[in-house]
C-alpha cells in the first residue's frame, strides 16, 4: 500500500519535514545518570530517526534540578554541561534528515518526594494528585517567575546544541498543566483567579524562549484537548486555550488528553480503539491556523493516513508504534504493513518504567539495548551451520530470527500446521486481534530471511540429526498445570475453551486462577454464561499494568462477572466445588455447573532431556524454559540466540 499524505514533506514554522511522522516524547530511562544524553539514548533515537520518523520529540526532559526530577536517568536540560551530548544527540538524528526537539518538562505533584531526595513536591496549589497521593507545596509568587525562566534557560541549551526546536510539556496535569487547570490552579495571586492569570505561567515562558532564542526558533506546546476528570479543562476550554497559545506566535500544538486521574486516556491499553479521541484534535485543528500534532492510538499505517485525509491532524505521532518497531515509518513507506510489529497495547513498557528500570518492550527485545544487542553487535559467525529449533512459538520465531541474521542455517520444526505456539491462544479473548498481527510480523521476518519451516513436523532427535545440526533451540512450550484434587478430571482447561474446543453457554462457571489467563478467558466467557474467578490470593491481575487490569476487572463485572480473591481450590463436585478460604482454612462451596484451569503451565522438560542426550548444545526458551510473558519470552530467546556459539 502507499500512503501519500503520510510521506508527504510538512512545514513547521521555518523547518522543513521529510514526511508527517512524528514520534513524541516518552520517558525512557536511557539518559546517563547525571542527565546527559547517553550513548544508549542517542542510538535509541537515531533507530528511529532511521526507521522513519520525521520529527523526533525527546524523553521529558529535566529543567529544574531540585522539584522537578520526573523519572531517575532522565534528560536534563539545567545546565551547560548538558550541551556536548546534546550535540552528538541532534547530529545522529539530522544524519538521517530527521529533526529533533527537546520536549521541556517539570512533573508538579505527579512526582513522587522519594525522587527529590526527601524534599516536598511542588505545585500550582495544595491540591493532591490522587495517583501520587501526596501533598504538595504551592510555589510562591517568585518561585513561579523563576521557574518560569528555567524553562527558558533549558531552551536555550537545546538551541546551543543545535536542537531544531522545544516543546513545553502543557498536558498530562503536570506543572504547566496544573497552572491552567481549573482542577489544580486555585491561586489568588497574579498566577491564579481569571483566564489570562491562569495562563500567565505558560505566557511567560513562551515570550521567554522567543526574547532569548530568537521569533524563528520553533516553540511546539503539548497540551490537552480534555482532561477527563471532574472540574478539570473541558473540550472548550482547551480549544480557547489552544487559540490563545497560537496568539502568543507559538510555532505548533501536540494535542494529546488526560492527566495521571484520568488514568488509561493518557497512555491507552489494547481495550481502546484506534483515533477514540481524534475528535478532540480535529476540533482544536479547525479552530487554529497553525500546523497541529496529534496522538491517536495509531497502530496501523492505512489508520495514520486516514488521519491526515480526514483533516484531524497536520502530523501524526507515533508513540509506542516507534518502541515496537523502530522501523515503523520505513516500512510503511515500503508498503510492508504486515512487517511491523505493532504495539500490543501490554504497557509493559510503562510497568517496567514505574519499577525505576528503563523501558523495556514485550514485542521489541533490543529496545534500549540498541548499542549492545542491535543488528550491527551481531556475531556473523553462523557459517551456514544448521540450527533446529523446536517450536514455532514467539520464543523459537524470535530466535530463528537471531540465528538466521548471524550467518546460521536454523530449521524451524512446528508440530501443529501454524505458527504462533501460545499466541494462538493469547489473541482470543477481546481486544487482543494485535496479537494476531505479531504472529503475522514475525511470520513475515522468517519469510525475508528464508528461514526453513517444517509444519505438522514434530522436532525429534532424530530429525535433527538428519539435518546436521550444531545445537537445538528447545520452544516447544509448557504444560498446563492440573492440580491433583478430588474431581478435578471434571474441569477443562482455559485452552480448551479458548480454541473452541469446549463451548460453554448459560452455564455457571468457576475460572480457578486470576492471572491473565484467568481473566482473559472469563472475559472471553462472561455475557453468556455466569463467571467468577477463584484466585488464592488477596487480589488478581497483579502482573499487569494497573489500567490494563482496572478495565479488564471492569468490563468483567460490566456483563455480570465476579470475583473471589482469599479461596483456594479443594475440590470438584457434582454442580458445586469445594474451596479452602485462604485466611482462616476454613472451608466452603459455591455452585459451579463448569469449571476452568487457568492455572499457569510448567516447562516441558522431557523432549529437553532426551536432545541432551545426542546434541552438546541445547538451549530452552519460553515455556519450556519457565513459565512466563511474552515478553519474557521473546527476551529469552532473542539474548541466547545472540550469544549462541559466539
Amino acid at each position: 500500500m502507499s500512503y501519500p499524505k503520510l510521506f508527504e514533506k510538512g512545514r513547521i514554522g521555518h523547518l522543513e519535514l521529510k514526511n508527517r511522522l512524528v514520534m513524541p516524547a516518552m520517558g525512557t530511562g536511557f539518559a546517563s545518570s547525571t542527565g546527559e544524553a547517553s550513548d544508549e539514548i542517542i542510538r535509541y533515537y537515531a533507530d528511529r530517526a532511521r526507521g522513519g520518523a520525521g520529527l523526533i520529540i525527546t524523553e521529558i526532559t529535566r529543567i529544574d534540578e531540585e522539584t522537578g526530577i520526573g523519572t531517575s536517568n532522565q534528560l536534563c536540560a539545567t545546565d551547560s554541561k548538558h550541551i556536548p551530548r546534546l550535540v552528538r544527540l541532534a547530529e545522529a538524528v539530522h544524519a538521517y534528515d530527521s529533526k529533533i526537539f527537546l520536549q521541556l518538562h517539570h512533573p508538579g505533584n505527579e512526582t513522587p518526594g522519594r525522587l527529590l531526595k526527601g524534599k516536598q513536591i511542588v505545585s500550582a496549589s495544595e491540591v493532591v494528585c490522587a495517583t501520587i497521593g501526596e501533598k504538595p507545596r504551592a510555589l510562591t509568587t517568585e518561585e513561579v517567575g523563576a521557574m518560569a525562566q528555567k524553562f527558558v534557560k533549558g531552551a536555550y541549551i537545546a538551541m546551543a546544541a543545535g536542537i531544531d526546536g522545544v516543546e513545553i510539556h502543557a498536558a498530562h496535569g503536570y506543572l504547566v498543566n496544573q497552572f491552567l487547570s481549573p482542577h489544580t490552579n486555585k491561586r489568588t495571586d497574579k498566577y491564579g483567579g481569571d483566564f489570562f492569570n491562569h495562563m500567565r505561567f505558560i505566557t511567560e515562558i513562551i515570550k521567554g524562549i522567543q526574547f532569548t532564542c530568537g521569533p524563528r526558533f520553533p516553540i511546539s506546546v503539548r497540551m490537552d484537548g480534555n482532561e477527563f476528570i471532574p472540574d478539570g479543562l473541558t473540550e472548550e476550554e482547551c480549544i480557547h486555550i489552544a487559540r490563545y497559545l497560537e496568539s502568543l506566535g507559538i510555532t505548533c500544538l501536540n494535542i494529546s488528553c488526560g492527566t495521571y486521574e484520568s488514568g488509561a486516556t493518557v497512555i491507552e491499553p489494547a481495550c481502546y480503539a484506534e483515533g477514540w479521541k481524534k475528535h478532540l484534535a480535529k476540533n482544536i485543528k479547525a479552530n487554529v491556523k497553525i500546523p497541529v500534532i496529534a496522538v491517536n492510538t495509531v497502530k496501523h499505517p492505512a489508520f495514520a493516513e486516514s488521519l491526515l485525509e480526514e483533516g484531524v491532524s497536520d502530523f501524526v505521532g507515533i508513540g509506542r508504534g516507534f518502541l515496537a518497531d523502530p522501523e515503523w515509518g520505513k516500512k510503511a513507506k515500503e508498503g510492508k504493513d504486515d512487517s511491523i510489529r505493532k504495539c500490543i497495547g501490554c504497557m509493559e513498557c510503562f510497568r517496567i518504567a514505574n519499577m525505576g528500570r528503563p523501558i523495556e518492550c514485550t514485542v521489541n527485545p533490543i529496545l534500549g539495548r540498541e548499542l549492545h544487542f542491535g543488528d550491527g553487535q551481531l556475531k556473523k559467525n553462523g557459517a551456514g551451520r544448521t540450527v533446529a529449533v523446536a517450536g514455532g512459538g514467539p520464543a523459537g520465531m524470535q530466535a530463528a530470527a537471531v540465528l538466521a541474521k548471524r550467518g546460521f542455517k536454523p530449521v524451524l520444526f512446528e508440530k501443529s500446521g501454524v505458527l504462533g505456539g501460545s499466541l494462538n491462544l493469547a489473541d482470543k479473548p477481546p481486544h487482543k486481534e494485535l496479537i494476531t498481527e505479531l504472529i503475522k510480523a514475525q511470520e513475515e521476518e522468517l519469510k525475508e530471511l528464508n528461514v526453513e519451516i517444517r509444519l505438522n513436523t514434530e522436532a525429534t532427535v532424530e530429525a535433527c540429526r538428519e539435518i546436521g545440526a550444531v545445537g537445538v533451540f528447545v520452544a516447544v512450550g509448557g504444560n498446563p498445570i492440573v492440580p491433583r484434587l478430588p474431581g478435578v478430571e471434571k474441569a477443562v482447561g482455559a485452552e480448551d475453551v479458548l480454541t473452541g474446543r469446549v463451548t460453554l453457554s448459560g452455564k455457571k462457571v468457576a475460572v480457578i486462577g486470576g492471572g491473565v489467563t484467568g481473566l482473559e478467558t472469563a472475559e472471553f466467557l462472561s455475557g453468556d454464561n455466569e463467571v467468577t474467578v477463584v484466585e488464592m490470593l488477596n487480589a488478581v491481575g497483579t502482573t499487569l499494568y494497573p489500567s490494563v487490569s482496572k478495565l479488564m476487572l471492569k468490563r468483567i463485572a460490566d456483563i455480570g462477572g465476579k470475583i473471589m480473591t482469599g479461596h483456594a481450590l479443594k475440590a470438584i463436585g457434582d454442580g458445586e466445588i469445594k474451596l479452602s478460604i485462604s485466611a482462616t482454612a476454613f472451608d466452603t462451596s459455591m455452585k459451579a455447573d463448569a469449571v476452568v484451569l487457568a492455572l499457569g503451565v510448567r516447562p516441558n522438560r522431557a523432549l529437553a532431556a532426551e536432545f541432551e542426550k545426542e546434541f552438546e548444545h541445547v538451549i530452552l526458551i519460553g515455556d519450556a524454559s519457565a513459565g512466563g510473558t511474552i515478553r519474557d519470552a521473546m527476551h529469552a530467546a532473542y539474548d541466547k540466540a545472540f550469544v549462541f556459539l559466539d
